[in-house]
């Protein structure tokens, strides 16, 4: 069973790989006790937000994680995957801008994903 910060590194390399922009990891175990991560990250169409989806779930079952949901994959505007204590959202940036999870969860402590 993979830790929080495995799961989070592999879903951020994932969304690397297909160029996804803007990643941001939010911490939100201190403000919510159903999740301890939240991996925000958009995607420039339908089907780049679709293809950022498939790729961290591919990868997640690749190391043996269990993905217990995904929503909006028909859409392509924004792609939501559970896996219990991290969350995904894939979305596209007027989406993005719109929800602005950020704000919503008050990121802090907020980190930008680490530059390779």
């Amino acid at each position: 069973m993979l830790t929080v910060e495995q799961k989070t590194q592999i879903i951020v390399t994932a969304l690397e790989d297909i160029k996804a922009n803007d990643i941001t990891v939010i911490n939100t175990s201190k403000r919510s006790p159903l999740f301890e991560r939240m991996v925000v990250a958009s995607g420039s169409s339908n089907r780049q937000t679709k293809a950022l989806a498939d790729n961290v779930v591919k990868k997640l079952q690749e190391a043996g994680e269990k993905v217990l949901s995904t929503e909006g994959e028909k859409s392509g505007e924004w792609v939501l995957i559970d896996l219990g204590d991290v969350l995904v959202h894939v979305m596209q940036p007027a989406v993005r801008a719109y929800y602005n999870l950020e704000e919503l969860w008050d990121a802090t402590p907020r980190t930008a994903a680490p530059k390779k």
